[in-house]
């Protein structure tokens, strides 16, 4: 039997990554022949930058749902999709699930998606912000769940990072007062594609 430390004092930023937060790397199980459990791959962060780099994204995995694991489709679906560079925040018929730092002082956009999000508080603290004015201040290991709200996130320390670990489940249409409450993306995303999965 072996084991892996991945303490947070051993883990340096990785390459491209804003933050100073610890570098995160993402481990992948499966199978071997024998049906045994196994650690299939270990990837480091990737990560890419929005909003004046005062946001980054680490996309951890995204597949179908329900997803099929045999052969690790579910695997080299994740990376045909990053490869294609076409996901939006959510995928269609799908689960993503995503880090995000968020520098000093940042706030970003407000947005809507078409899905379900679950949103955890890694490191430091939130401001999550709905459209109605209403805020909440969330700490580390405080959990969000979104459900197709308007909403924004504001980093309120001057001098530390933030990271959130979000979930996002496709959803079927929602509609309030018989509007239809899409997705609306907001500013600050230049370079992100839509989801898709609200397309009449």
């Amino acid at each position: 039997m072996s084991t892996s430390s991945n303490a947070s004092g051993s883990r340096p930023p990785v390459e491209g990554q804003l933050s100073t937060l610890p570098g995160t790397t993402t481990h992948l199980t499966g199978h071997n022949e024998e049906g045994k459990a196994i650690v299939y791959q270990s990837r480091p962060a990737t990560w890419k930058a929005f909003d004046d780099k005062t946001m980054a994204f680490n996309q951890i995995f995204t597949t179908e749902f329900p997803a099929s694991l045999t052969s690790n489709t579910d695997v080299q679906t994740h990376d045909d999709i990053i490869a294609s560079g076409k996901l939006g925040l959510v995928k269609k018929n799908g689960v993503v699930c995503r880090m995000v730092d968020f520098a000093p002082g940042y706030e970003c956009m407000m947005h809507r998606t078409q899905s379900i999000d679950f949103g955890i508080v890694v490191e430091g603290t939130v401001e999550m912000i709905l459209d109605d004015g209403h805020k909440t201040l969330l700490g580390r290991g405080d959990i969000a769940v979104q459900r197709a709200t308007m909403h924004a996130w504001r980093n309120p320390s001057e001098t530390e990072w933030t990271r959130m670990v979000f979930v996002l489940q496709d959803i079927k249409p929602l509609v309030i007062g018989g509007k239809r409450m899409g997705e609306d993306l907001g500013r600050g995303t230049e370079g992100l594609p839509s989801s898709g999965n609200d397309d009449e």
